[in-house]
């Protein structure tokens, strides 16, 4: 099997003969295929089934031809491991029955061993990268503040009034939850590259709820070192989230190769604000729901804009929605890859 590693040198910067591309949520969602599964497996039970997980990871890239997988799972995997009782929600998300109060609940959080907690992860990873990939595989975990945000919320929020105001009146159980956040997802990442992910994507989904000042004092410093001792592990890492240009400069500074950006922000304008690391994105996903002429043209316009330094991967600016046909995808891919061919 001939493997394709476009991606990971686009991540680090290096010269490719086009724009690779992957999508967000590729895995799943508007899928016929994982619809059917999903009659029958929740989605905690396809990640604990290592076959099932791996043939929804390799499912996109088999039928849009996309230059990575990424792998199938949810930001709440790690957290039962440290005492987290959480369960997925259909209509919902991640609701969790015993939210964080109090610095006592803090201290009251395990760490995690993935061997021992995840080993279907594991297990995962180690089938689709000896096995079954032509692409490199990216793995993932939650950034502190939106796994927090899940915790002291105890599920989905459109203010997130509860974590900030814990943040602000509670700074010594903030700043524990943080560092008790920033061991798991360090572990739980290493653990994945040791099974053999060629590149990480850390999401602070929820993190452009905060200015950029309080990120600075309550989210930045964990944030950097995360990322300072994942960088020893030889991997491109990508940093993304949600309505946060306000924060791209702070993450330029990060020791990460790759930001994400969503569709509010052109690559024009990041350059322009001096974010000097390779960029990622950033397609409204909403388009893929309009005509192909308008998918097309905005397409064109997104890589017509990376071709002045060609440090560019393109994805959505966010996930694939369950109502996007699969043919689209696969459409857009072929388009990507033809248009930006140098």
């Amino acid at each position: 099997m001939n493997f394709n590693d476009t991606i990971i040198r686009a991540y680090k910067g290096e010269a490719v003969d086009y724009t690779p591309a992957w999508f967000m949520r590729q895995a799943g969602r508007s899928q016929p295929e994982y619809r059917k599964l999903k009659e029958k497996y929740s989605l905690f039970d396809i990640t604990h089934r290592p076959e099932v997980c791996a043939y929804v990871t390799r499912l996109p890239v088999e039928q849009y031809n996309v230059d990575a997988a990424i792998l199938y799972k949810d930001i709440m995997s790690p957290l039962p491991a440290i005492g987290v009782d959480v369960e997925i929600k259909s209509g919902i998300g991640p609701v969790i029955d015993n939210p964080i109060k109090s610095i006592q609940d803090v201290e009251k959080l395990g760490t995690i061993n993935p061997g021992v907690d995840v080993p279907y992860v594991l297990d995962t990873i180690k089938l689709l990268t000896e096995e079954q990939l032509s692409v490199p595989l990216i793995g993932f975990s939650g950034a502190p503040f939106t796994l927090a945000s899940y915790m002291i919320e105890g599920g989905p929020s459109k203010t997130y009034g509860k974590t900030k105001a814990f943040m602000y009146a509670n700074s010594e159980a903030w700043f524990a939850l943080m560092e008790k956040l920033a061991d798991m997802t360090i572990t739980y990442v290493k653990s994945q590259i040791k099974a053999g992910v060629k590149a990480i994507q850390i999401f602070d989904s929820w993190v452009g709820a905060l200015n950029a000042s309080d990120y600075r004092t309550y989210i930045k410093p964990v944030m950097n070192r995360i990322f300072s001792e994942l960088k020893n592990e030889d991997v491109p890492l990508i940093m993304f989230g949600v309505g946060a240009s306000h924060l791209l400069l702070e993450w330029n500074d990060l020791p990460v190769d790759v930001i994400g950006l969503d569709w509010r922000t052109s690559i024009k304008e990041a350059r322009e604000l001096g974010v000097t690391k390779v960029l990622q994105g950033n397609l409204d996903p909403a388009l893929l729901l309009s005509d192909w002429e308008i998918i097309e043209t905005r397409t064109k316009a997104i890589l017509d804009q990376s071709k002045e330094d060609g440090r560019h991967v393109f994805n959505l600016g966010h996930g694939v929605t369950p109502d996007v046909k699969p043919e689209t995808l696969k459409k857009l891919t072929e388009l990507i890859h033809t248009y930006s061919k140098r």
